[in-house]
């Protein structure tokens, strides 16, 4: 970005910081609404992420949406139509996203791409539709009023600090976030906390369209197929491992893959391709999602544990459920019906991702508890229909209460003895 423009265009109706999916979504979405928009990220894009890289069936319907889908297809997006977990005792039971169950997602598979071509296509839609991207910038402070209002965001470029003005601040900045932090919006749960390791390998025997989680009782590990014959393996272990992931993320990795028997034939021929990168630790939350003159959406917003692999969904989703509540926001001449807006948002947001929430809060504490999760992988290994049901609610199609009544429930205790 030429330093003429950053230094002259700094107001906007809605300043968001971070360009990720999250940040991208709720800029289109905006700009269909007829709202000007400036999108600010401190990388240079394409650039990689550290994530699983999975996109839930429902994801495509928002793709679709902002005209992404074809160029993803093009991409060689990877297909994945459904799910396996094994358990420590070895039980393992799979559920498929196209079932009996009577539910039906946006498409019956899911999807699984690289984010440095994902995010690559989403930022060049929102830009098509009209929003302003600066990139290579990092914003170093949220502005307030004599009120206390978020009224812009202090940057750091190349070339030295500026100041942007805005109606409206929104965080899709991610677990760390930015606003978050200086808002005093974000929390961190106590427990279960994790880290992650990411990797690319090349070669991996036996990997087809199903995504794998391997639970052990020293954290889980996820492989999936994201195409081009490369393969995403991402290992969640305790956050007491940080420092150890922390002083050598390959030894970490690889000697965890290497310890596991089922898993140790299957890499022995492979080539990782990429570095071993690390994210973490998770569980944060926003409660609430936003302060006067601010916002938070996507991971900025809430993370809990990637378990349940739904964070881009979650961030395409947020993103397309605050554009209309922050466009009222920034259209109100009235303070308090400005913040009555996002606080709409807020009780749109627990309405819509409530149910999800805690199934991944169960979903958690059960994988951190080796003689729950083997219990309850015997039980849906007994039932494939049981196993359908959740694993839709992992790809966001079937809705949580059917896996969070008392009959489900039941059945897990029956058919796991």
């Amino acid at each position: 970005m030429a330093e003429h423009e950053s230094r002259e265009r700094t107001h906007a109706d809605v300043v968001i910081v971070g360009a990720g999916p999250a940040g991208a979504s709720t800029a289109w979405h905006l700009a269909q609404l007829g709202v000007d928009v400036l999108l600010l990220d401190r990388a240079h894009f394409p650039r990689d992420k550290v994530c699983a890289e999975y996109l839930s069936p429902e994801a495509s319907r928002i793709l679709t949406a902002m005209g992404a889908m074809p160029e993803i297809e093009r991409a060689g997006a990877a297909h994945l139509t459904g799910m396996r977990v094994r358990a420590p005792n070895g039980a393992a039971l799979e559920g498929s996203f196209a079932a009996q169950h009577g539910f039906r997602g946006f498409r019956d598979s899911g999807l699984a791409l690289r984010r440095t071509v994902l995010d690559a296509i989403l930022l060049d839609r929102a830009r098509g539709a009209g929003v302003r991207v600066i990139e290579g910038a990092r914003v170093t402070d949220v502005v307030r009023d004599a009120d206390g209002r978020a009224v812009g965001v202090d940057v750091l470029d190349e070339y030295g600090s500026f100041g942007i003005e805005a109606r409206l601040v929104i965080g899709a900045d991610g677990l760390r976030s930015i606003v978050g932090r200086r808002l005093g919006l974000t929390r961190v749960a106590r427990w279960p906390r994790r880290v992650a390791l990411v990797a690319h390998y090349r070669g991996v025997r036996d990997v087809t369209d199903v995504g794998e989680m391997h639970v052990e009782r020293d954290g889980y590990v996820g492989i999936a197929d994201v195409g081009h014959g490369l393969t995403n393996v991402a290992l969640v272990v305790p956050v007491a491992k940080h420092g150890e992931a922390l002083r050598n993320r390959t030894a970490l990795l690889e000697g965890w893959l290497a310890s596991k028997p089922q898993l140790a034939d299957r890499f022995r021929d492979a080539e990782r391709v990429d570095d071993v990168r690390a994210t973490g630790p998770f569980a944060s939350s926003a409660r609430p999602a936003w302060a006067p003159g601010a916002a938070l959406v996507g991971d900025a917003a809430d993370f809990f544990d990637p378990f349940t692999g739904e964070g881009v969904y979650s961030a395409l989703r947020g993103g397309e459920l605050l554009a209309p509540f922050a466009a009222a926001s920034v259209r109100s001449t009235d303070a308090r019906h400005a913040n009555a807006a996002l606080e709409a948002y807020e009780h749109a947001r627990r309405a819509t991702f409530g149910g999800k929430w805690q199934v991944e809060r169960i979903i958690g504490a059960t994988v951190a508890v080796p003689a729950l999760i083997n219990h309850a992988a015997r039980a849906l290994s007994r039932r494939r229909e049981m196993a359908d049901l959740l694993v839709g609610v992992a790809g966001d199609f079937v809705p949580a209460n059917q896996v969070l009544r008392a009959g489900y429930v039941a059945r897990l205790l029956v058919f796991g003895a």
